[in-house]
């Protein structure tokens, strides 16, 4: 039997289109066919975590594949993912509860069956706090394997190991989920992550988990699992040593106040990039970055000797505000100090000027350059 926990409200924080549409679902399906549904997956942690969610999956109980078929297009709900009976109904995601058993290599080579009831469905699930089940009806969250226990006291713990295994994404799933709520793994699903081979994962799919590690809250704890469920061993061949995890842990820790929100993705591997044996630019064409990522990490320059006419180089074209190595508090200080924070250093001669004393073409860029250079070295010199 699942711990239940009575949960009235669990919809006071949802945004009132979803609301509607988790209605005109939920409604459409109990009343026509009498199905049971239930809110799964991640909404329900988050909602436990007091993070806003917006992505909600709905998994409907009782009804057979035709019916479900047939209210899916009678609702409008676009297939996603047929074989797998998932729907795509404006934000939602509409399935039927389903076993996935592993039958070739591949994140697709899995044979998909109907689940019958809730525990056998929620098994599938990676971790516990993500195999939660909210009872739409009943308002109520149903909990088979001690999820909200395990939110409680921010443990990551798979729920099964046979089927944990059978989709090696979830390895990285581990790493990204600490960085992104500060939980740690607990230690059989720590040894079990670092028994499973990477080798069958698209770049794509490693890069999208990667991508939510580096907007996670807590970078030190997606540094530490990224070495200690041994991915960047196996992507990599990369480990880290202790005292540099000590290091860099808290450069990580420290600069997260100072972040600018837009350049969050970038920090992590910027701050890493002076601390590991490969190239920055490799692991960026290994992810298969987008090309962001190597203007924002590789292009830029680090914060190791902040000077004045290194922060007013820095920002003839732009403000401070866009180079990844703002967190650097000498960085800050510099550029509030000649007032490039958010805005382009002022060379104190324009194009136009200089035209307008008869420079053009090349001697007109020179000219810039030697004056604006001019200004910085004074600048310096004061």
């Amino acid at each position: 039997m699942p711990t239940i926990k009575p949960f009235s409200n669990f919809f006071s924080q949802t945004d009132s289109h979803i609301l509607q549409n988790i209605k005109t679902v939920t409604d459409y399906l109990t009343q026509n066919y009498s199905a049971k549904c239930y809110i799964v997956g991640g909404a329900i942690r988050d909602r436990m975590l007091g993070y806003e969610c917006k992505d909600y999956d709905i998994e409907c109980f009782g009804i057979s594949v035709n019916d479900f078929e047939t209210a899916m297009d009678h609702l409008g709900a676009q297939g996603v993912g047929k074989s797998f009976f998932v729907y795509k109904y404006h934000d939602l995601d509409i399935s039927l509860p389903r076993i996935e058993k592993k039958i070739a290599k591949g994140h697709r080579g899995f044979e998909v069956s109907l689940a019958r009831e809730e525990k056998e469905a929620s098994k599938r699930r990676d971790f516990t706090i993500n195999a939660l089940m909210y009872d739409i009806q009943n308002e109520q969250i149903l909990d088979f394997w001690n999820g909200l226990e395990d939110i409680e006291h921010k443990i990551l713990r798979v729920v099964d190991k046979v089927t944990f295994v059978e989709d090696s994404l979830r390895v990285l799933r581990a790493m990204q989920f600490a960085a992104r709520f500060g939980f740690k793994v607990e230690e059989k699903s720590c040894r079990l992550c670092q028994s499973i081979s990477l080798d069958d994962l698209p770049k794509e799919r490693i890069f999208r988990e990667f991508e939510k590690m580096f907007m996670g809250t807590y970078l030190h704890y997606g540094l530490y699992y990224l070495f200690a469920l041994g991915i960047g061993e196996q992507l990599y061949n990369e480990r880290m040593e202790k005292k540099t995890f000590i290091f860099l842990s808290k450069i990580l820790q420290q600069s997260q106040k100072y972040f600018v929100e837009k350049l969050r993705p970038y920090y992590f591997l910027f701050i890493c990039k002076e601390y590991f044996s490969i190239d920055i630019k490799e692991v960026l064409d290994r992810l298969r970055a987008p090309s962001s990522y190597y203007k924002k990490i590789v292009e830029s320059p680090a914060p190791n000797n902040v000077t004045i006419p290194f922060i007013a180089n820095l920002s003839l074209k732009e403000g401070i505000i866009e180079y990844v190595g703002n967190y650097h508090p000498t960085v800050i200080s510099v550029a509030k100090k000649l007032d490039v924070w958010d805005k382009p250093f002022d060379r104190g001669v324009t194009p136009a000027v200089l035209m307008a004393e008869g420079f053009s073409g090349k001697e007109l860029g020179d000219e810039l350059d030697r004056r604006t250079q001019e200004k910085i070295k004074s600048l310096k010199e004061k």
